[in-house]
């Protein structure tokens, strides 16, 4: 595959423009309701892949108290700068984290876990996802519930788009453009594993490009309910369909 820094890596563009992104993509709209319900009024909130604060300053908003948890210093640096900007009342139900959501113990339980926007996925399936359901039943109070929206398997099969065919084409402030192509797309069936390179390309308001950047993304996709079952964690429900692209599959500690 080509040469391609990680997603969300420090200078990468991928975390410099995660807020235009994730504003961009209609295919999270309704997210934010669907974990809010899980929640009592009020209640405790644990997010597993807090990015820059999107899920964590939302619910906050709501009225409930979030401890959002984020491994790339990239992202957690983008989530400070928002957090400082918040007003007070909301901020002070806010707590941010760096830490491993396979190697988390905060000694004390939450009302709710959250793995919001495909986090899960972005581990392979195997002893990190056990590891990470093990993280959200030690973080739950009996009867809490953990929430994790995952890929659809059927997406993640789709073939490549054209190289040269944008993607995504949004504005930025200042009048400029950020779009996105697909370098490379392959999945291998065997271990539910795809791979991309997805091309940054930020350009200024006369169309020159100011920054480009090839950058790899790996999903891994698998059937939760093992490795929750193996952490004691049982199907509360169907999983909610999101977007067309994805499942937010709701369990319970009992």
């Amino acid at each position: 595959m080509a040469q391609a820094r990680p997603y969300y890596a420090d200078r990468s563009l991928s975390a410099a423009f995660y807020e235009v992104v994730t504003a961009a993509d209609a295919r999270l709209q309704g997210d934010l309701d669907i974990y809010a319900d899980l929640a009592p009024a009020g209640g405790s909130v644990l997010e597993l892949g807090a990015g820059s604060g999107r899920v964590a300053f939302a619910l906050a908003e709501r009225g409930l108290r979030v401890t959002g948890v984020e491994i790339a210093p990239s992202m957690l640096a983008q989530a400070q700068a928002r957090l400082a900007g918040l007003p007070p009342e909301v901020a002070g139900r806010v707590e941010l984290r760096r830490g491993d959501m396979t190697a988390l113990d905060l000694k004390r339980t939450f009302d709710l876990v959250l793995c919001p926007y495909f986090t899960l996925a972005h581990v392979p399936a195997g002893t990190a996802w056990r590891n990470t359901f093990a993280t959200a039943a030690r973080h739950l109070a009996s009867g809490g519930l953990a929430a994790f929206h995952l890929p659809l398997a059927e997406i993640m099969r789709l073939p490549a788009p054209p190289r040269d065919a944008v993607v995504l084409d949004q504005a930025l402030p200042g009048g400029g453009r950020l779009q996105l192509h697909v370098l490379e797309r392959t999945f291998r069936d065997g271990i539910g594993r795809l791979d991309q390179v997805v091309e940054y390309v930020e350009r200024d308001a006369s169309g020159a490009v100011v920054r480009r950047s090839p950058e790899r993304l790996t999903y891994y996709v698998a059937d939760p309910e093992p490795a929750a079952a193996a952490a004691g964690l049982l199907k509360d429900r169907d999983p909610v369909p999101l977007g067309g692209v994805g499942e937010i599959w709701v369990f319970r500690k009992a």
